[in-house]
């Protein structure tokens, strides 16, 4: 794979975080406990493959200067700019939630959660959208 595929690849795993992350909101909804770890799982390990990818892509590539004009200009800086905050509090944000849910402390785990996934979601999903605009 070279580093030109890497802006794909990255959609790629965000769009299947998203989607283990609603998976993981539906299974909890209907009492499937086993199947809500594992997607949640599922989506913190498609999550650091992501922000791997992502850092290897930007140390070799550096950024790709959005060429849009006019109001598609300004949607697209409104997005980045809520993404970019919102990924970096996400990732505190999902490893305490992760670990009290692992450490089996579910009234605070679901605390956070309620936060913690839309959030998640929100910064996946603008992932997608961002690339999209890019390329």
């Amino acid at each position: 794979m070279t580093t030109s595929e890497l802006p794909a690849l990255n959609a790629t795993l965000n769009s299947l975080a998203a989607l283990l992350l609603l998976a993981g909101w539906r299974f909890i909804r209907h009492q499937h406990r086993g199947a809500h770890r594992a997607a949640m799982l599922s989506a913190v390990l498609v999550s650091t493959l992501f922000l791997t990818s992502y850092v290897i892509y930007h140390a070799n590539a550096g950024s790709r200067p959005f060429k849009g004009i006019g109001p598609v200009r300004t949607l697209y800086f409104t997005i980045l700019i809520t993404h970019v905050i919102l990924a970096a509090a996400i990732v505190p944000m999902v490893f305490i939630t992760a670990s009290r849910a692992l450490k089996g402390r579910f009234d605070r785990h679901v605390r956070i959660a309620r936060w913690t996934l839309p959030l998640w979601i929100y910064v996946s999903v603008t992932g997608v959208v961002i690339y999209a605009m890019l390329y």
